[in-house]
């Protein structure tokens, strides 16, 4: 059931993401699902205590459990279209439907629990030790469910035959019992369930989880469903949903306006005149493609780029597909906050690029994790962040500015225009923001300098917005990321903003 479970919330993640509501909506289903299969099978096992019952039951919650990500392909790519018009009811339409799908194998399964009681109870007196006996198998069995799927499955095979697998080892186990039980002839009426799901299995191996138009690969990892789009020569990087593109690819252009040069404006906050060689290096949280490492390559020239990323599968996709080959970056495999705090070296810029709503991570968000960052930056260095926000719920902007405030002490707010993006810079020294101007001035009058970091911070002094003041802190103790950003993601769902955008 746990395999179930998590296997499950990737099948839908690809499509529907993985915020709680989403997590919050499989594992309330499942709960409920099994409440009934509960009461059935404890109403079943008393009307018919046989082996061979328990055994059939359980074959068809397996068969049925390795073929749900068969039947909801069509609704799950009917979703992921929906998903790129933004048609809201035709996502929540499917998002219901696939979670329905589910009720029978897991009605079914929970059926089998009471039933293992009833029969392996011979005497009153062993109710107790029985009962433990059961429940202490099933934990261990929750145990090897939770962690296989994530940690080897998944990353290994993929989604489908994860449910696959599972489903056959019941399977085997159904048909065992049913053949010491009853005999062969009864095992051999259901050997057509795993010779069906094998045969369907293998005709479906290939097939694309998403049909998006210009896809040139798709996998899954440990940690995210990952997809590369190509279209007239711009490869983009998307990530479970795919509402965000996380990197984008050109072999010739490097502009692809959206939040990435931003990062470039950064260090242009301290006093002019500010040379472009005072940029030592850079370290980014959530690397992803390389998109930000690449422009700074292009802009500060070969300097150190430490680029920290959760997932190595898409390390790998970036070596692959977005050109992330630079001697002078260097990937690394680790949680952002982690590496940053183990990192033996001082940056001039720190680029936080990790924040995508719904899937903001909220230790990234707290007094403490700015904290490393602060520590971790020279004298002369500067903090910038790429935030998501709706057209007028700046809450999650205004929490995240006076958390950095509490910590930096000067703090500035930009939005990108024509994008759901805003990008929030601070200093490790008090700054003002005619060093901003000053600075940008006298690069104007700097020969070989990148037209692409000029366009960067034309865009700073063009769209510069009040910095909020007097609001809330996140802390390692209290950081309501998911309350705002739920809020903000469904307030804007059913907002006169979403009609226009459609």
């Amino acid at each position: 059931m746990l395999a179930i479970e998590l296997s499950a919330s990737r099948l839908i993640g690809s499509v529907f993401g993985s915020s709680n509501l989403v997590w919050a909506s499989i594992i309330g289903l499942i709960l409920i699902y099994l409440t009934i299969g509960y009461f059935v099978g404890g109403w079943w096992a008393d009307r018919s205590p046989y082996y061979r019952t328990l055994y059939q039951i359980l074959a068809w919650g397996a068969f049925s459990a390795g073929i749900v990500p068969l039947v909801s392909r069509p609704v799950l790519i009917l979703a992921a279209n929906a998903f790129d018009e933004l048609q809201v009811g035709v996502l929540l339409g499917s998002f219901s439907a696939v979670l329905v799908i589910f009720i029978i194998p897991v009605t079914l399964l929970g059926m089998t629990s009471p039933f293992a009681i009833r029969l392996a109870i011979t005497e009153p007196q062993e109710a107790g030790s029985v009962s433990g006996k059961v429940y202490a198998i099933s934990t261990l069995g929750s145990f090897v469910g939770t962690f296989l799927p994530v940690l080897i499955l998944i990353p290994l095979v993929g989604t489908t035959l994860t449910f696959a697998i599972f489903s056959l080892y019941l399977l085997l186990i159904a048909i065992i019992g049913l053949w010491i039980d009853s005999g062969w002839k009864v095992a051999l009426r259901l050997v057509w369930m795993p010779i069906l799901l094998l045969a369907a299995v293998f005709m479906n191996r290939t097939a694309a989880i998403k049909k998006t138009p210009g896809q040139i690969y798709e996998s899954e990892s440990a940690y995210n469903y990952i997809q590369v789009l190509e279209r007239d020569g711009y490869r983009m990087l998307r990530l479970n949903e795919g509402q965000g593109i996380h990197s984008m690819w050109h072999p010739t252009e490097l502009d692809f306006e959206g939040p990435w040069k931003q990062f470039l404006a950064a260090p242009f906050f301290n006093s002019p005149e500010y040379p472009l060689d005072n940029v030592k290096n850079m370290a980014i949280i959530g690397l992803a493609g390389g998109t930000t490492a690449r422009q700074a390559s292009a802009v500060y020239g070969p300097i150190p780029i430490d680029g920290f990323e959760l997932d190595p599968q898409i390390i790998v996709v970036g070596e692959k597909y977005f050109d992330l080959r630079e001697p002078n970056i260097h990937p690394i495999a680790q949680d952002g906050r982690w590496g940053l705090s183990k990192s033996d070296q001082a940056y001039s810029v720190i680029a936080v690029d990790a924040y995508r709503p719904p899937y903001i991570p909220w230790h990234l968000t707290t007094k403490e994790f700015f904290k490393i960052v602060y520590d971790q930056l020279l004298d002369d260095g500067v903090m910038v962040i790429n935030v998501g926000r709706s057209p007028t719920d700046r809450q999650l902007i205004g929490g995240l500015a006076s958390t950095i405030n509490s910590i930096f002490p000067s703090v500035y707010v930009v939005d990108i225009p024509y994008t759901f993006n805003s990008v929030i810079y601070a200093t490790k020294q008090e700054t003002n923001i005619d060093n901003f101007y000053e600075n940008l001035v006298y690069l104007y009058t700097q020969p070989d300098v990148n037209p692409l970091l000029i366009k960067a911070m034309e865009v700073v002094v063009m769209n510069l917005q009040p910095t909020p003041v007097n609001s809330y802190v996140f802390t390692d103790d209290w950081a309501p990321i998911e309350y705002i950003t739920n809020n903000m993601v469904l307030s804007f769902l059913f907002s006169e903003d979403m009609e226009t955008l459609r």
